[in-house]
């Protein structure tokens, strides 16, 4: 084992390893890490025999119990090994989830070796190959949730293959644009496999087997089989039909669902790579590697794989990963000296990635080479793989609900066990026969325990789905409906989301060293000058088709200049401008024609778009380099966020009410975005531009002012707001834009009422010569403001150090205060967390931090986005919404056609009403069985029982109706402050079930003691069995009876308020509760000849006992009302005051109580300065 930990990688080595021949792995996973327990086994073939002679004894039963715990054949059939010799190996993930997996060890020829060997990671490559005897060579790989893993001697582990390539920079893989040997891609196909994102699909007869071994439809083959055995064939061979229905539903809709996905999943396509001889070949897209060298065609293609743009520039519709449906450009990636050696990375260049599923609308070369890619990930390693990924194998849910129901039905199994050895004793004390008691004690078995209970329970899930499918909301995963009805708190963006998606051009304001001009509303009145230039073109548009297409903010700013975009097209236009800009351009940007130009302005030179360095989030800005014509200059334009822009100007540029000016429009709520422009000293070529490093080329700009843009907020936004705050769900926007510009927005939508204080958090990094610190400063009455880069002006916040009248207070921050708090004051970010309203300029990745933090103090969140740079918060939200056109996207569990925040309301009031149905039928259910099992228990004392066909009546016809219909009760109107029951097991539920359950048993033996004192009652022959002494007294008034408790319970479980629509709203459900009574009080009052026998009725001689019977069940059906009406009133409360107040198990309320004893915190005006022990890793 020693030399085993020898080969550990450097973090793993001081881990202790759990058992011989086990590895702690971490993986990196998109927006996550997770941590993985692997096993190493190795069979052994004694034990193999033997598992499988005990098998052939036992009839089987091993390979069942090995079906539901895997974990337990591999124990059984392997012994622990080094995982360098395993041949099976387990795996526990980081939510504690057990698999098994088998190594595949494949021969590898020498010549492959050799071509691999030849690669620049030789080691590497050598690594992944192990030598055996007589020389041969093999490679060990096992393949978890679609990606393959292989065997590294020197990691000592398996390894993701992905680990080979994860440390290209990106002169790495411009070293690769002269492509692959068709020796070395064979090579390194043998060890990534083919690039195929493989979605299985099982044969009928495997989905069958694995239905069939499914505990629930076990305990079903166990009951009918008792059922036959005990003569309720009728009952056996219905519930035999009606189980052998859904098995075959299922199986189609299954398979059918896994068809669909591998459809979408799976791609096909031919495509063309470069060699390494300079050859362009076809070759299937199955047979891509890392490192392969794809050339796009002009008119684009559907991605088969990643793969990083090296030359020429793309049009990409990436709305099926991100539900977002704007064209988005990409551009090469950057390749000076600096960029060399960067480490590449997809999220990090993502303007110049191509990812996979995502199609290539239009591809532009911008020199001889044409389009060239050189792939970077296939098969589950790419994007598309990522999100298939995590539809086949989802995030398990963790819901206090589906935990509950399963201990639940354990204490419902110890109940049966009871209530068995209740009837063994019972029975042998009345002198039954032995083979009688048992299959009777057994029954009582499958009564207590419901076999259509987990069917039930998802009843009100699947009318919620199709309820919010009516109003245009998708849904693709129908457990996540529930955990909405818990949800505390629910995260917005802005931009898209709480305000319209279109800006308008408000209007520009130049500006200089000496000050800003006044704002000039309309841009095409500038005269030829650079902000005209910057605002003409500085942008990512392209034409399509004659059409403009590209991010709704550029289209404005081109339409508001008047300018027109053309781009050269075959060899005589490219000549053409060539020769009127001295170099080739990619994209020409001519002002309008003179009739449409303003009085007194006159422009006649036409731009010439030479390259385009595209928006980043991380960045905050984009910038292009534009040649003027007749031997003009090399310009370059540069727009993004004020602060931002500010930065990269000379100092001497930059006014002197810069902060004053931009807190002037962002205020008022009003986007704004900073324009700077230099000139590119080096008269360079088309292909010497090309080469230049982005951050040269944005770097001593000449600041021109501000670009200011309406962004109005949807009208639905503020109602939306209103109504969640009064149902007491916190609202939080998580923006990239500026903090000034959120809060004004965030005031005019309500998060922040007019009377409630904003405050603003301010935190540093640590510099050479000072801690991390942080800072609370109080803002004015109105609006506030906070710097983004460096300085906060003093004259934004009112001075003092104590927080006036001790209202409600908001806290407002900026991304770059978020990761100072997230890693230099971890101890102070709960707080932050639970006050925090406003989270400006937040990139990508720090909203998906902040959906997890938030998750870690246990709130229950949602987010809502428009799916493109919010799909990690999305998707690791409790409910995440993205607002798209697709019918489904699988960036989120939710995608809604309404264009704005109505959906949220109406999600949360689905999810409420869905998880108190959920809990009505739970709760019917177990009642039902509790109400059968004392009548059951009754009769068994008595030596009879129900008959076959009055089981059947029951269990189909009453039972059946109310668990498919319960649930289709819409919910209510509105969103109450109080939310839904999240446990089963709490006072209310458990007193519910134990106090009804007592009423039943109270009216069941006051039915047969009323029974037995009439003075007609003739008492069962004790010699008789059942079920020749069917039809009896004792057995016709216990079936009237609970007849009617069964109606009694749905009744008052169906309660509307304040959750769901009355009753009455549910016709279908009423009108069948109406018929069945009316059955129910036909069958007592005057059951006709052929009910009465096909149901086993005894003939009551006496009208008043039939009455009395009416007259208990309404005494039942009143008292059992006032009990859940009292109940739900908080009648049970006084238990908790018995066991005193505990503390919630909840960080976020036990963070309330603590800040609400602490008058002083904030510490307004305070610096507080990191300890240098808290630093922590928080990205």
């Amino acid at each position: 084992m020693s030399a085993d930990k020898d080969m550990l990688l450097p973090e793993q080595q001081s881990q202790q390893q759990p058992c011989y021949g086990t590895l702690q792995q971490q993986q990196k996973k998109k927006n996550t890490e997770t941590c993985m327990d692997v096993c190493g086994y190795q069979r052994v073939l004694w034990r193999v025999v033997l598992c499988h002679l005990f098998t052939l004894l036992t009839i089987g039963l091993p390979l069942i119990l090995f079906h539901w715990r895997p974990k337990l054949g591999v124990q059984a059939k392997c012994r622990p090994c080094p995982l360098y010799q395993a041949d099976c190996i387990i795996i526990r993930d980081s939510y504690g989830q057990v698999f098994t997996v088998d190594v595949v060890t494949e021969e590898v020829d020498e010549g492959s070796l050799e071509q691999l060997g030849a690669e620049s990671e030789e080691d590497d490559w050598r690594d992944t190959v192990q030598l055996h005897k007589e020389e041969k060579r093999f490679l060990r790989y096992y393949v978890f949730e679609g990606l393959r893993y292989i065997w590294m001697a020197k990691k000592g582990a398996f390894c993701k293959v992905s680990k080979l390539d994860e440390n290209w920079t990106c002169g790495d893989i411009y070293r690769r644009r002269t492509g692959l040997s068709r020796q070395n891609q064979s090579a390194k196909q043998v060890v990534y496999g083919p690039n195929l994102i493989d979605v299985p699909v099982k044969s009928y007869l495997r989905l069958f087997i694995d239905e069939v071994l499914n505990p629930f439809y076990i305990f079903q083959i166990f009951s009918i089989t008792l059922w036959m055995f005990d003569n309720y064939y009728y009952y056996a061979v219905c519930i035999l039909f009606i189980s052998a229905v859904s098995i075959a539903l299922s199986l189609y809709e299954t398979r059918k669902q896994s068809t669909t996905l591998r459809n979408m999943a799976q791609m096909k396509i031919g495509v063309t790579v470069l060699r390494s001889s300079g050859i362009m070949e076809s070759v299937s897209s199955l047979d891509l590697v890392p490192g392969d060298c794809l050339l796009v065609p002009a008119d684009g293609l559907l991605l088969p794989c990643d793969a990083a743009l090296l030359a020429g520039e793309c049009m990409v519709n990436e709305g099926m990963l991100t539900g977002e449906s704007v064209p988005v450009m990409k551009t090469p990636l950057p390749s000076g000296s600096h960029a060399a050696g960067m480490q590449y990375s997809p999220e990090e260049h993502k303007r110049h990635t191509l990812f996979c599923g995502t199609q290539v609308i239009q591809a532009r070369s911008l020199g001889n080479d044409g389009v060239i890619a050189v792939v970077t990930r296939t098969g589950f390693y790419t994007a598309k793989g990522d999100l298939i990924s995590s539809i086949l194998y989802p995030k398990p849910i963790s819901f206090k609900f589906y935990r509950d129901s399963m201990k639940f039905v354990g204490f419902l199994g110890i109940l049966a066990g009871i209530g068995t050895i209740y009837s063994l004793v019972t029975l042998y004390r009345n002198k039954a026969p032995w083979n009688w008691i048992i299959i009777h004690a057994l029954d009582l078995i499958t009564i207590v325990v419901p076999p259509a209970l987990p069917a039930a329970m998802t009843a009100g899930t699947i009318y919620s789905q199709n309820r919010l499918k009516k109003h245009g909301v998708f849904c693709i995963s129908p457990p996540r409906i529930n955990v909405c009805g818990k949800i505390k708190l629910f995260c917005f963006d802005k931009t898209g989301t709480l305000t319209e998606e279109g800006l308008d051009v408000w209007g520009v304001v130049p500006g200089t060293g000496e000050g800003f001009e006044a704002l000039l509303p309309e841009p095409r009145k500038l005269p030829q000058s650079p902000v005209l230039r910057v605002l003409a073109c500085c942008h990512s548009v392209t034409l399509l088709n004659e059409r403009l297409i590209g991010d709704p903010l550029d289209l404005k700013m081109i339409h508001s200049t008047g300018w027109v975009l053309e781009e050269p097209e075959g060899e005589e236009a490219v000549a053409r401008a060539e020769q009127e800009f001295g170099m080739k351009v990619v994209g020409v940007m001519r002002p309008p024609v003179v009739e449409q130009q303003p009085y007194g302005i006159s422009l006649e030179e036409p731009l010439g778009i030479v390259r385009r360095f595209p928006f980043s989030s991380s960045l905050q800005r984009m910038s292009v380099l534009v040649k003027r014509p007749a031997g003009g200059a090399v310009e370059a334009y540069l727009k993004g966020s004020p602060e931002m822009v500010a930065s990269l100007c000379k100092k001497e540029t930059v006014p002197a009410n810069f902060t004053a000016t931009l807190k002037e429009f962002t205020g008022d709520g009003f986007r704004v975005l900073g324009l700077a422009y230099k000139t590119v000293k080096t008269q360079s070529s088309f292909e010497e531009l090309q080469e230049l490093e982005r951050e040269s080329v944005e770097s001593g700009m000449v600041f021109l002012g501000f670009l200011v843009m309406r962004n109005l907020l949807k009208p639905e936004t503020r109602p939306v707001i209103s109504t969640l705050r009064n149902a007491n769900i916190r609202t939080v926007m998580v923006t990239g834009d500026n903090i000034l510009t959120a809060v004004n927005v965030a005031r005019n939508c309500g998060m922040v009422a007019p009377r409630e204080r904003l405050i603003f958090v301010h935190g540093s990094p640590p510099s050479h010569h000072s801690p991390a610190t942080l800072k609370f400063l109080l803002a004015e009455s109105g609006a506030g403001g906070q710097d983004s880069t460096e300085i906060i002006t003093q004259g934004l916040y009112q001075q003092g150090s104590r927080f006036l009248d001790q209202g409600p207070y908001h806290l407002a921050l900026n991304g770059k205060s978020f990761a100072a708090v997230c890693e230099h004051f971890p101890d102070i970010l709960p707080q932050i967390l639970l006050k925090g309203t406003i989270f400006a300029r937040m990139a990508p990745d720090q909203k998906t931090q902040l959906v997890q933090g938030l998750q870690e103090i246990n709130y229950c969140v949602g987010m809502c986005g428009d799916g493109a740079n919010d799909c990690g918060a999305l998707k690791a939200a409790d409910a995440g919404i993205s607002l798209s056109e697709a019918e489904a996207s699988i960036a989120s569990p939710f995608t809604s056609k309404i264009d704005n925040i109505e959906c949220v309301p109406l999600i949360i009031r689905e999810g409420r009403c869905s998880l108190v149905t959920s809990f009505g039928l739970f709760k019917y259910m177990a009642l039902y069985s509790l109400i059968q099992f004392v009548s059951v228990l009754i009769l068994y004392s008595l030596n009879t029982n129900l008959g076959d066909l009055q089981f059947l009546f029951f269990d189909l016809v009453i039972t059946t109706s109310v668990a498919i219909l319960m649930g289709k009760t819409g919910p209510a109107k509105e969103l109450c402050a109080q939310r839904p029951q999240g446990s089963l097991i709490n006072i209310s539920v458990l007193g519910s079930l134990l106090l009804q359950t007592c009423l039943s048993v109270i009216i069941q033996i006051s039915t047969l003691i009323i029974t037995q004192t009439q003075d007609w009652f003739v008492p069962l022959n004790s010699t008789v069995m059942f079920p020749e002494n069917l039809p009896n007294y004792e057995n016709t008034g216990i079936f009237c009876v609970t007849g009617f408790q069964y109606l009694i319970v749905a009744i008052i479980l169906s309660k509307g308020y304040p959750f769901r629509k009355p009753l009455y709203t549910n016709v279908l459900y009423l009108v069948v509760l109406c018929l069945l009574s009316a059955v129910m009080g036909w069958l007592t009052l005057y059951p006709v000849g052929f009910m009465r026998k096909l149901l086993h009725l005894k003939v009551v001689p006496e009208m008043n006992y039939k009455l009395l019977l009416l007259a208990l069940s309404g005494l039942n059906f009143i008292s059992a009302l006032l009990l859940e009406t009292a109940i739900d009133h908080g009648m049970l409360k006084c238990l908790r005051r018995l066991r005193g107040e505990r503390q919630s198990k909840k960080i976020h309320k036990r963070l309330e109580v603590s800040l609400s004893q602490q008058p002083s915190w904030p510490p307004l005006d305070q610096v507080i300065q990191a300890k240098p022990c808290t630093a922590i890793d928080c990205s």
